[in-house]
């Protein structure tokens, strides 16, 4: 039985300087991220679609971590799999050189362009100005690598995209130690396996991936905790029932707790700072905490005395513990 093909536009990039190799990929396929993409920190990145070898992933990596180039790895895969001609697949090295190979039965319209660290590649769609433009907009964007490639899923959405429609997409992104407590190179996985619109939908969940566990703002625009932005952050930090002192402006050993609290609670251990600043990010998403319990108090009827007056940081409230069960049958009084 022959495998599905993927309708599928991608780019794959990297970024030696700083470390970064990444894809993003979007498809009418459901999960394409559990196929398409596949990196390593220090090696380099490929994406493999049409009808998609997921040998290439292993094995292309496997060849760049031997520091072949990319047209190399390119030619050395093709070469070897009797079904490339239903192949796709771009790839880029450690040294930010691109390559890619389209098969001549891959389904219209169907090519790639390379460019300098990236490689755009796309099968099934309306036509070459799909990976057109996101060659553009990935060259035209201002940031960093993730920034980048999700400008140029965007631009290849805008130009028609799969002319089949959507359904999901993915990012990955890999840095040396960037993973979850530095255990991976997993600076970025994430997947939408099944949305009416993936690309704005996989865009909403980096918003909150980012503000929750990267730290990509510039230093410049930290803020220091002092006057009125540390009036700010007691006054939010009440409401939501970590603090409990006066709103003084001074940042005290209390405050610093109630504050300290909160970033572990809310899983933003990456934005913690040693040098009494705090990240616009952080203040903008405590602000709006704040903001929120206070209308759920004032919209909302009390069910429990006193249920509204303590925020969901409050620790929790002392009482006995429950009796044990009782064995037999339950009689009525």
């Amino acid at each position: 039985m022959p495998l599905p093909r993927f309708g599928t536009f991608s780019i794959v990039a990297g970024d030696p300087a700083s470390g970064v190799w990444g894809i993003a990929v979007q498809s009418r396929f459901i999960s394409v991220g559990s196929v398409v993409p596949w990196a390593e920190a220090g090696s380099g990145a490929i994406a493999t679609q049409a009808s998609a070898n997921t040998r290439y992933g292993p094995e292309g990596l496997a060849l760049l971590r031997q520091g072949l180039d990319a047209g190399e790895v390119v030619r050395r895969l093709s070469e070897a799999d009797r079904g490339r001609d239903d192949r796709q697949f771009g790839v880029v090295d450690r040294a930010g050189h691109a390559a890619a190979f389209t098969g001549k039965k891959c389904m219209e319209w169907a090519g790639h362009e390379v460019g300098d660290g990236f490689t755009c590649q796309g099968n099934i769609l309306f036509g070459p100005a799909v990976v057109r433009a996101m060659a553009r907009a990935y060259e035209a964007t201002p940031g960093d690598l993730i920034d980048r490639l999700l400008a140029a899923l965007t631009a290849g959405q805008r130009e028609g995209g799969d002319r089949r429609g959507m359904q999901s997409a993915a990012l990955l992104v890999v840095k040396s130690g960037a993973g979850y407590g530095g255990g991976n190179d997993r600076w970025v996985d994430l997947r939408v396996d099944d949305h009416p619109s993936p690309i704005e939908e996989l865009k909403r969940v980096f918003k909150v991936y980012d503000l929750t566990m990267l730290a990509r703002e510039d230093p410049a625009t930290a803020v220091p905790i002092a006057g009125e932005v540390a009036v700010g952050l007691q006054h939010d930090l009440a409401v939501l029932g970590y603090y409990s002192g006066r709103f003084t402006g001074g940042w005290n050993a209390a405050s610093q707790a109630a504050f300290a609290r909160f970033i572990g609670e809310h899983n933003f251990e990456s934005k913690q700072r040693e040098d009494g600043k705090v990240w616009p990010s952080v203040l903008g998403y405590l602000r709006d905490r704040a903001a929120a319990e206070t209308a759920r108090r004032t919209t909302t009827a009390p069910i429990v005395p006193g249920a509204l007056d303590r925020g969901p940081g409050a620790q929790p409230g002392g009482g006995s513990a429950s009796p044990p069960a009782t064995k037999g049958r339950r009689t009525s009084k």
